[in-house]
């Protein structure tokens, strides 16, 4: 596990299958962390609404969503209307808040260089997270992982060190599992030359998928 082989073999079966995509496709991600380009304001809320809506849902629904919630964005539609397309009112009041205020909200990312303040200034926009934050951040082009429940499984797995499977925890990070998770990006970066955001990509769209039978342990 964790060679070039391995990895190599998990996204050739994602490709495979045809799940070889997030928001965008697997492509186009590794091409975005790669020469990572300024998104207009509308292309920068598309991205945001997605990541918003994508919590808690397959992304086939989750894409699904997202194309009728952005297509009616444009017609100024009141809450009411797009809660009867989706009927969640916290997601639904965050993305017509980023939709208003988008043009501000994209120029104030922008300005920022450091990838820490990135990520600081993601963690404020509405309904987006700490760990969210992260996979904003990586669909925006920047070259980090999304720490999730599945990643850190695999960190975990990665440094064979089952009593930490118990301090796993989708909401808070623990600082020895997210050293793991460090450490496994960093040899795979290694092992395959590839950014260490599409790794991530690729192993959490894996581990989703049931590919790597060997979570079945931590689990």
């Amino acid at each position: 596990m964790f060679s070039k082989k391995w990895f190599d073999d998990l996204e050739f079966k994602l490709r495979d299958m045809g799940l070889d995509s997030d928001d965008k496709s697997f492509d186009e991600i590794r091409e975005n962390l790669a020469n990572p380009k300024k998104l207009s304001d509308i292309d920068f809320v598309n991205t945001v609404s997605y990541v918003i809506l994508a919590g808690g849902f397959s992304q086939k629904t989750a894409k699904k969503i997202h194309r009728i919630i952005m297509e009616k964005m444009v017609e100024n539609p009141s809450v009411d209307d797009l809660l009867k397309i989706f009927n969640n009112k916290n997601k639904i009041n965050a993305i017509v808040k980023i939709w208003n205020n988008r043009v501000n909200y994209c120029n104030d990312f922008y300005q920022i260089k450091d990838t820490g303040e990135k990520i600081k200034y993601l963690q404020t926009l509405p309904h987006i997270g700490k760990i969210t934050a992260n996979h904003l951040a990586r669909n925006l082009g920047v070259n980090v992982v999304k720490y999730d429940i599945w990643i850190q499984r695999l960190g975990v797995l990665y440094g064979g060190n089952s009593v930490l499977y118990k301090k796993i925890d989708n909401g808070n990070l623990n600082p020895e599992i997210k050293k793991l998770c460090d450490n496994m990006f960093e040899h795979l970066r290694i092992e395959t030359n590839l950014p260490i955001g599409y790794i991530d990509v690729v192993l959490w769209k894996a581990s989703q998928n049931g590919l790597i039978k060997e979570l079945k342990q931590w689990m």
